[in-house]
């Protein structure tokens, strides 16, 4: 009997002594670590493409972790100096770790909301959050002020010395109110939005919160064991990697979309550039017409679009046009536009019947409710007679052999595959030997600067009329100059397309 009441002795002085020291100096070992983590973490951040409000919430909780790793680390060490000075720093320092302790708990309930982005019961949970949290720091004010929590209780040990150590108080549990509550609306987030977590997030969490339920019961059994920190430090690493993973993956998915999408929008923008008229000169053996397009996407595909060909050795077509949108979906709106255009053209109807029959031909399958404007004109090389049509764009500017660039006041209609059943009207414009007509899309005199002025209209004919004698090259060019000028670095909003036209007469003139 003697010999199993020393066992049971040895072992009760084990559990109320060891215990606590054991994990009193695994916690010294396991506080750095954890600090390294949080400091890898937070660099990390830096190479992950994220919304900018969930970085901002992986900011903080690395942040918060870092400062309450720190603390509970610095007050081990202080306290086991004992010096009686330290009683002025050492609460300040726990009341730190308390604080951040708590915003741990709330910056990750957060990121959980902001993943589960939940539409209805958003502002009812985070009402909840916030106001947990205020209690939260309400309490820990309470407690410092009478003591709840911690106390550091100065020992007298003789000869003048008198040492200084950190006791937790009865309301220490008190403490665990706010995390605890704040996991109870965890784990409702988890279950109500399941399916918008990753299922290793979702283990993560849950072993996250089991480790530290499971702490605080044993330190119900162990006051002054450090469970509960081993938890925070172990589940939160868990947490973490976990997260963090994630990103990666979710990184390295985006990337190689991104690489996909490139190449597919360096292939259509090849297929675009195929589309359009881009030798030059054009019709090298006709001596009676000059002409010269260029189209500078803002996107790497953009929606303008332009076309000129003959429709019969007499007869030259020309298109000028403008989608409604940019990127692929315009480009594909574009082909198929010019396609239409064109071949109507060449079936050698009249501008006003083209754009009436193109237009009933977008329009009976327009689900994206796309449309585009377009200027399109045919020209009589034997006469000059140029017949045109306008469907909302811009209006051209025509110099005359004796004269200046000036804008022509034309006739506008609805854009095509806007409404059904439009009636277009056209005109006729006779172009003598030597004059030039200059068409463009809204890119040219919508042009920005860096103070959001516009190019204009007024500034490019001032750029036409300084070149007016040159070819239609020069004249490209010189709109082109004029406009870099203008802007200088400010970026590009919108396609810059160009198109002149000289007539030189016919050919036995």
């Amino acid at each position: 009997m003697d010999y199993v009441d020393d066992t049971f002795d040895f072992w009760e002085y084990f559990v109320e002594t060891d215990i606590p020291r054991i994990t009193y100096w695994f916690t010294l070992l396991l506080l750095p670590i954890g600090i390294g983590v949080c400091i890898i973490c937070f660099a990390q951040l830096n190479n992950f493409e994220l919304p900018r409000r969930r970085k901002f919430l992986f900011r903080m909780l690395f942040v918060s972790e870092l400062i309450y790793l720190l603390t509970h680390f610095l007050r081990e060490v202080l306290v086991e100096f004992r010096w009686y000075s330290l009683k002025y720093v050492l609460p300040p320092i726990t009341f730190c770790e308390f604080l951040t302790s708590g915003l741990i708990v709330l910056f990750i309930s957060l990121y959980l909301l902001d993943t589960a982005d939940p539409q209805k019961f958003r502002l009812p949970i985070y009402a909840f959050f916030y106001i947990m949290g205020a209690v939260h720091v309400i309490l820990l004010i309470v407690a410092q002020i009478y003591k709840l929590y911690f106390n550091y209780p100065n020992w007298d040990i003789g000869d003048g010395l008198i040492f200084i150590a950190y006791v937790r108080q009865d309301g220490y549990l008190i403490s665990n109110i706010f995390p605890a509550m704040m996991m109870l609306a965890d784990v409702a987030v988890l279950i109500g939005f399941r399916k918008r977590f990753e299922k290793r997030v979702v283990i993560a969490f849950i072993f996250y919160i089991l480790l530290t339920v499971g702490a605080a019961i044993a330190q119900l059994l162990y006051e002054q064991a450090q469970f509960i920190i081993w938890a925070t430090v172990i589940s939160t690493i868990v947490l973490y990697i976990t997260m963090m993973k994630q990103m990666t993956e979710d990184y390295k998915r985006k990337k190689t979309e991104t690489v996909r999408l490139d190449t597919e929008l360096s292939m259509a923008a090849r297929i675009q550039e195929d589309m359009l008229p881009r030798e030059f000169p054009a019709f090298p053996d006709r001596k009676d017409f000059d002409i010269y397009a260029s189209m500078v996407p803002a996107k790497e595909v953009g929606g303008d679009f332009y076309n000129f060909f003959l429709i019969d050795d007499d007869t030259l077509g020309i298109i000028m046009a403008d989608v409604s949108d940019k990127g692929v979906p315009a480009a594909m709106f574009m082909m198929a536009s010019d396609m239409l255009l064109k071949n109507n053209m060449l079936m050698k109807k009249s501008p006003k019947e083209v754009l009436e029959e193109v237009n009933q031909q977008l329009c009976k399958n327009n689900r994206e409710d796309m449309f585009v404007t377009v200027w399109l004109g045919i020209l009589d090389l034997k006469t000059g007679k140029l017949t045109a049509a306008n469907a909302g764009h811009e209006k051209p500017a025509l110099k005359n052999a004796a004269g200046s660039f000036e804008l022509y006041e034309d006739k506008h209609g609805l854009m095509v595959g806007y409404l059904d059943y439009v009636q277009y009207a056209e005109y006729e414009l006779m172009l003598e030997k030597g004059s030039k007509l200059f068409l463009y899309t809204d890119g040219v005199a919508e042009a920005t600067d860096a103070d959001n002025q516009l190019f204009g209209t007024d500034r490019m004919i001032e750029a036409l009329r300084t070149a007016e004698d040159g070819t239609p090259e020069e004249l490209l060019q010189a709109v082109d100059k004029a406009i870099e000028g203008f802007v200088k670095e400010a970026p590009q909003f919108d396609d810059i397309t160009m198109l002149c036209l000289e007539y030189k007469g016919a050919q036995n003139d």
